[in-house]
Parts: C-alpha cells; structure tokens; sequence
C-alpha cells in the first residue's frame, strides 16, 4: 500500500496485563490491525508510568515483567484510520487512545512478494468461519451472512461434515432473493420486512446449496488452490480435514494479500516475482457497462440488473470516467420513495419493473447516485500495483482508463489471479 503526504497517528496506551477475549490486549490489537490491512504498528514497552487510577507501574525488581505500560504506535491513511478506529474503540476499554495529523515524509517498503507457491493454504487461511445445518431455515442462513464479512457459508451435515455451500450468488440466483450485499443497505424497517417475509418460507437450505463441494486440505499448496479456483470459477473453497470437518476457508482475496504482504513463513526456494512483468492492459475486460451522467435510475437498474459485474461506470460525453455506482451504493442513495421500485427490479433481476418504477425512478439521474472520481488505472499499470490499490481501498474491480482518462476497460481480482495463476505455468 502507499501512504505519502497527509496521513494520521494512532497512540494507544494500554497495560501489559490487560486482556481481550482472554488474551493480550495489545495481542487483539496488532491482530485487529493486520486483519483490516493496515500499514503496520509497534508496540513499545515503558519502564514507568501511571495513568487515571495514579498507579504508577514500573519496572522494578518486584513487579519487573508484569504489568508495565504499553504504547502502540499506528500511522496510516485517514480513510483508512476513520474505518478502522471505531472497532479500535470496542476492544480498548480502558486506556487512551490519540489521533494527529502527520505528514509522511518517505513509507518504503517492496513491491509484491515472491509468491509463495508450495506455502501450504494453513498458512494463510481464514480460520473463523460459521458453517450452517443443511436442514436449517435459508432465513437463518440469510442473517448469518449478514454478520459475515464473507458471502459464503459451508453447509454441514448432522455429524458436521461438508455436504454443500451457501453463497451469496445462490440466494440470488436461485431463491429469488436480494443479495446480501444489497440487504446490508436495507434501512432496519426494510431489512425486518424482508427477513419477516423469508421467514413464512419453510425452504430449507440444503435446497439452495451448491453440491458437491470442491474443497483443499490444510496441506494443499497456495499453488493449486490458486489453480482449482481458476478451473472451476471459484471464489472460495472450504479447507477440511481428513473427516470433512471444515476447519477454515481460503478465498482468493486471502492468496493476493499473501503476494501483497510479507510472507507467514519464508521458504528456501525463491520463484520469481509474479505480477511485475503483466500489466491490467493483458488482463482487462474491454465490455464494460456504462451509462451518462444523466440516465435515469430505471436505465442504471436495467444496466445493473445485467451486469455480471453488479457495477456500472458513469462516463461523461467523452466517455471519460465519472464516477461508478454498484447495487448496494444505488440502495444506499436512494430515497424512500425510490427503494421499494429498485429493491423489486434487483430482486427481479432484470424482469420488467412494474409500471409504477418506470415513472417514479426517472425522477433522478445517475449523477446523482453515483461514486464520484473512483480509483482507476491505466492498462500499463503493472498487475502489483492494481493488487495493492484493490486491497487498501478493499474494492473488487477498477475502471481501467487511457490517457485522456477515457474508459477503456474494467480490471478486478479474480482477472489478476488468473493471470497470477497463468505465470505458474510458464
């Protein structure tokens, strides 16, 4: 990731002593931190101090090594400090936590590392994954996926073995529901309405589940589970144990922050670096969904509604990138009166929205819904970078733009790990 210029510092003074969830706090922190992709952080330990109980903690002969302060030192992008810092909050619950303004004067550090193709897929697997019953209700199944950051739950039978999974392409596809994405959107009204409606459904999930399941090992190299997913157009795939029991779950996010970051563990073997020598110009798809600034919402529904991509990029009259609305951003614009008709057309999927939508959603364009001046590339741009700009602004795709910054394409994560895959073979 690159930080230059203006960003924030983080100061939070703790103790040595204190926990999170059983274990050290500062431990809970740097996990925290990691997980949200966060630049880096340091801990320091002090040899004295006191704080709002005017206990002073030292480290002398009798209490050396018990409970003497800590400060951890986190400087990163505002954007991503204003994310991050409310969940940084929930788990200090006594301490002192600063933020200032800083100017990043130099942040150096390498490009995208060697990749690590017999790392096995333990190294760099999710480990807290909820899977859900086959015979439980798609409503619960529906909430669970809401409280994840994933879209995906392993479907498990009554002795907890791997029989299928959930994902968020299912209950849209075949349950004829919103997808998850969209639903976080949903105002709480919205949201209790729609879970009340599933609800009265008796539909169980082992009928909307994918089976079977392609699944790896602990032991299976980052390599092949890279190369399964390529094959067989997969976003995730479960890791189990020689019982079929699930025990984490590797998607292709976590293989490209493996290449993006230092490695977990290092290996003797050094392969080249994968990425450097591709651009998003080899990669790109070319048949992009656009519409103008001033489209009506019903023309931009229809646009999303077909899009594989669930995203159209707004271009101007040069077809020059203004701004790129998704299904959940075109939710979350919305106004009251607007919803209903949207929600219905997404539900729908592209069948005729009823007469009513046509003339309510021509009242506003896609000017005004849309995400202004988003983050593009250049088809010369080499694969690493667009990596680290889809990871720090944690989006899946990037309108791809020549130099009078017209739209020339359209670059995401599963293209990159198809070409990431490809180098492989060579």
């Amino acid at each position: 990731m690159q930080i230059a210029g203006l960003a924030k510092k983080v100061t939070i003074y703790i103790g040595e002593s204190d926990k999170y969830n059983h274990k050290p706090l500062y431990r809970a922190i740097l996990d925290l931190l990691r997980a949200e992709d966060c630049a880096g952080a340091t801990v320091t330990r002090a040899l004295a101090g006191f704080g709002a109980h005017s206990r002073v903690r030292s480290a002398d002969i009798v209490a050396l090594s018990t409970d003497l302060p800590l400060v951890i030192e986190w400087i990163d992008s505002p954007g991503r400090v204003d994310r991050v810092l409310p969940r940084l909050r929930d788990i200090v619950v006594e301490g002192l936590i600063t933020v200032q303004a800083v100017q990043v004067a130099a942040y150096r550090h390498r490009g995208l590392r060697d990749l690590p193709a017999q790392m096995p897929v333990t190294n760099i697997m999710s480990r807290d994954v909820h899977v859900v019953g086959a015979s439980a209700p798609l409503w619960r199944a529906v909430e669970m996926l809401l409280g994840q950051r994933y879209r995906t739950l392993p479907v498990v039978d009554e002795a907890g073995q791997l029989v299928g999974i959930l994902t968020d392409g299912d209950i849209l596809n075949r349950a004829g529901l919103l997808a998850t994405t969209v639903q976080e959107a949903l105002t709480t009204t919205e949201l209790r309405q729609h879970l009340s409606e599933l609800r009265r459904s008796d539909t169980p999930v082992s009928q909307v589940m994918t089976t079977p399941v392609l699944t790896v090992t602990p032991d299976t190299s980052v390599a092949e589970a890279m190369q399964r997913m390529v094959e067989r157009d997969v976003k995730r795939l479960p890791v189990v144990d020689a019982s079929l029991h699930v025990i984490g779950i590797v998607s292709r996010v976590d293989i490209l922050r493996a290449m993006a970051q230092p490695p977990v563990a290092e290996l003797a073997r050094t392969p080249p670096t994968p990425g450097g020598g591709l651009t998003v110009g080899s990669v790109m798809m070319t048949e992009v969904p656009t519409v103008r600034t001033d489209a009506t919402l019903s023309e931009v529904v229809d646009a999303l509604v077909s899009a594989a991509q669930r995203r159209v990029v707004v271009v101007d009259a040069g077809h020059k990138v203004v701004g790129i609305i998704t299904d959940g951003d075109l939710i979350k614009r919305a106004s009251a009166l607007e919803r209903p008709h949207i929600l219905q057309a997404l539900t729908h999927q592209g069948a005729a929205a009823p007469p009513a939508a046509s003339v309510t959603l021509h009242d506003r364009s896609a000017g005004d819904v849309m995400t202004p001046q988003p983050v593009c590339v250049t088809p010369h741009t080499s694969l690493d970078q667009a990596l680290r700009l889809l990871l720090e602004h944690r989006i899946k795709r990037l309108p791809v733009v020549d130099a009078q910054g017209r739209l020339v394409g359209l670059v995401g994560r599963w293209g990159i790990l198809q070409a990431l895959s490809q180098s492989l073979e060579c």
